[in-house]
Parts: C-alpha cells; sequence; structure tokens
C-alpha cells in the first residue's frame, strides 16, 4: 500500500506481536513531537483550534492497521490496552485519531451514520472541531438509519466522542470522524480491563 507525503514521521509506534509475528500497530504522536513538528495530521483536515488546551497532554493516533487473521475483539482490546497503558505511563490524559469511513457508495453510508450519532455520541460544543473540506451529508443522506462500523462503534463504547461533522479525505475517498477520548471519561468495564484502575478522579 502506498503512503502519502507527510512531514509527520517522527512517531511512536504501539504494536502487539503474537508467536513472534507482529499482527497490529497505530501511529503515536506525542505532544512533544507534535510541538517539534510544529502541528498534528489532524490539522490538515480539521481546525482543532477548541482543542489547544487539550494539547499538552494530548496524544494523536492513526494508521492503525491489523492483520487479516487478527481482527478480533482480543486483539482490538490489547492494542487499546496498549495505547491506555502508554498514555498513563506518560502522564497523558487526551486521545485525538481519525476514523475513516469507506466511500464506496459515494458517501451516503457515511452521511447517514453522521446523522444517525446520538447527541451523547458527540462532543460537547467547546470540543468540536471543523472540516476543512467537509463532506457534504446534507447531500449524501437518505434518511436510513445505519448501524457503526466495527472500530467506530468500539470507540464509542470506550467513551470516545466525535468531534463534529466529518471531513472528505479525497486522498483516499474516505469520510473521516474525528475522535476524541479523554481517559477521565473511559467506560468503566473498559477501565477495569485494561488494569489501570478508577480513572475518574483524574
Amino acid at each position: 500500500m502506498s503512503m502519502p507525503s507527510t512531514p509527520i514521521a517522527i512517531t511512536f509506534s504501539c504494536a502487539i506481536s503474537i508467536r513472534c509475528r507482529w499482527v497490529s500497530t497505530y501511529r503515536v504522536l506525542p505532544p512533544h513531537q507534535a510541538a517539534r513538528i510544529g502541528r498534528l495530521y489532524a490539522e490538515s483536515e480539521f481546525d482543532v483550534s477548541r482543542l489547544t488546551h487539550l494539547r499538552p497532554k494530548l496524544v494523536e493516533v492513526g494508521r492503525s492497521c491489523v492483520h487479516p487473521d487478527y481482527r478480533n475483539g482480543a486483539v482490538i482490546m490489547s492494542l487499546w490496552g496498549g495505547l491506555a497503558a502508554y498514555m498513563m505511563q506518560n502522564g497523558y490524559e487526551t486521545m485525538l485519531g481519525c476514523a475513516s469511513v469507506g466511500m464506496i457508495d459515494g458517501g451516503h453510508y457515511a452521511a447517514n451514520l453522521y446523522c444517525s450519532l446520538p447527541a451523547d455520541a458527540l462532543t460537547a460544543p467547546e470540543y468540536r472541531a471543523f472540516p476543512h473540506t467537509p463532506l457534504p451529508v446534507e447531500e449524501l443522506r437518505t434518511g436510513a438509519s445505519v448501524n457503526p462500523p466495527p472500530l467506530v462503534k468500539g470507540y464509542l463504547r470506550l467513551g470516545a466522542k466525535i468531534c463534529g461533522a466529518p471531513a472528505w479525505d479525497p486522498d483516499f475517498n474516505t469520510a473521516d470522524f474525528l475522535t476524541l477520548f479523554r481517559l477521565s471519561e473511559i467506560n468503566a468495564r473498559y477501565a477495569r480491563h485494561f488494569f489501570i484502575g478508577d480513572l475518574q478522579g483524574r
């Protein structure tokens, strides 16, 4: 798979190995490296100025990849557990990243997905981001009720929130939903699973 040219190359990778075989990975951009580069990857698609106050303790994740033979809940949970441990060990509080939804149908599913999101799946207005190239939701929506794809559903169950309307990424022909996750808002069920204790007081 070809990779787009990007100045963001100084990253940390969180990966899972099973029986000496790499099966999943995330690109992780910690705040000191984001400051060194001068921006987040998300800023190429969104105005994230409302999140500026979070950036000293914010890590950006992306480029998630899981081997086809291991795309199951256990591997995803292990990967998220590794990310949670990394954040706890380094004193980070917030995770930001794009959940990409394919547009093979011309974007109708993505538009309907956004319109189907319940209010509690969205961030509060003060944490909203605004796409530079918005997906034309009103033009593409059909009114159909759709279920989120597994990864988005997993993020929402974890306690993550969507930062507003999706952006259209013409390079990959995807609708990108900027997703914000704060450790203090983790679902208690997942907090117990990750063995990171009670985070509500953070």
